[in-house]
């Protein structure tokens, strides 16, 4: 699987209109995830997934160099729901398949059926002429971070929680990280981000900047439940070492003061059967580190928090080389995610 930063052939995404997700029908998400295709299709091809009632909205939505194609799905996590491209020395692109369970299935139930969802690879695929890997393993894109040369970050908390692959070992779990995306090294950390829906994707937690570079999500505040668990994976991290054997540098990004739903968004969300409610006052998983890299940008969450700046300009430092875009992305976290939540990078390679 190479580094998200290496060169992109474009950017999967999945328009939003669940209406137990996104609240007042969707509206207010459309509209912050046109402003992100927007953004990155300034750099490289976006193409949006739509259900069928939804193809006409999207593409007078959109801008026209978004290609817009029926792709139907139960919600718009293409991070998750999506495939994970991997390459080979030749250049040569494939997409990996992994099962999916809404993030732990019946025994979760953020929502049901998501047997749409579970096609999404395969469709893909087809559209993009690739051959397909079918991985025996329950994963979701968000819960894991590469650097291309070998070393993948995840956390136990999610690769190792009984809702996803309770029959699988950490051993098991490593060696089919191995085997469908050529890692060869593993750093674990203990937990993700507090009250992450995901059971603690590493995505809203920790990423690969660069080579033995990794950006951390911070927080000061002792007090605050989000301390211990950037605490201890900073801990790890300074210990830890790339599969090339090189030290960890670690890069603390401050994360927005703490964000909570507000009656009126609570308000305008459906409940649904069989679908986990999301109430007023609920906290949100804000994080900077949830951000995309596209080719020549990065594309990063705003919340109008006082500590916006800060982290564009951390961005900035870690990637002199690429523009720093900021998106009002508020929307999209009520949702339960974020940028690098919506998104799925297809590298650039060779098409067999």
């Amino acid at each position: 699987m190479p580094a998200e930063w290496a060169p992109h052939a474009g950017c999967w995404m999945l328009w939003p209109q669940r209406r137990d997700t996104w609240r007042n029908g969707g509206k207010p998400a459309q509209r912050a995830f046109v402003e992100a295709a927007a953004q990155i299709s300034r750099f490289e091809r976006v193409t949006m997934g739509v259900n069928p009632d939804q193809f006409e909205n999207a593409r007078a939505m959109l801008p026209a160099r978004v290609r817009v194609v029926e792709l139907s799905n139960n919600d718009a996590w293409m991070r998750d729901t999506g495939p994970t491209f991997v390459a080979n020395d030749a250049g040569v692109v494939r997409a990996v398949d992994w099962q999916f369970n809404a993030w732990g299935g019946l025994q979760k139930m953020v929502y049901f059926p998501w047997d749409l969802d579970e096609l999404v690879p395969a469709k893909v695929a087809e559209i993009e002429s690739l051959d397909r890997y079918q991985a025996p393993l329950v994963l979701e894109g968000g819960s894991i971070h590469v650097d291309g040369r070998g070393t993948l970050l995840a956390t136990e908390q999610c690769l190792l929680h009984p809702n996803r692959n309770p029959e699988r070992s950490k051993a098991d779990i490593e060696q089919r990280l191995a085997d469908y995306l050529g890692v060869s090294h593993i750093i674990w950390l203990p937990r993700g981000v507090y009250a992450d829906e995901t059971d603690g994707h590493i995505d809203n937690l920790c990423c690969f900047t660069g080579p033995g570079v990794v950006a951390l999500t911070w927080t000061d505040d002792r007090g605050d439940p989000q301390y211990e668990r950037s605490a201890e994976a900073f801990d790890r991290l300074s210990a830890a070492a790339d599969a090339a054997g090189k030290p960890m540098q670690v890069h603390k990004i401050h994360q927005p003061d703490p964000m909570t739903m507000t009656e009126d968004e609570a308000a305008g969300l459906d409940v649904v059967d069989r679908a986990k409610h999301r109430p007023c006052g609920k906290r949100l998983a804000g994080s900077y580190i949830n951000f995309y890299i596209a080719n020549g940008a990065i594309i990063m969450p705003r919340f109008g928090d006082r500590r916006d700046e800060a982290a564009a300009r951390k961005l900035a430092q870690l990637f002199p080389d690429r523009e720093v875009i900021g998106i009002d992305s508020r929307e999209i976290l009520l949702g339960g995610g974020n940028l690098h939540c919506i998104t799925q990078q297809q590298p650039a390679g060779a098409v067999p």
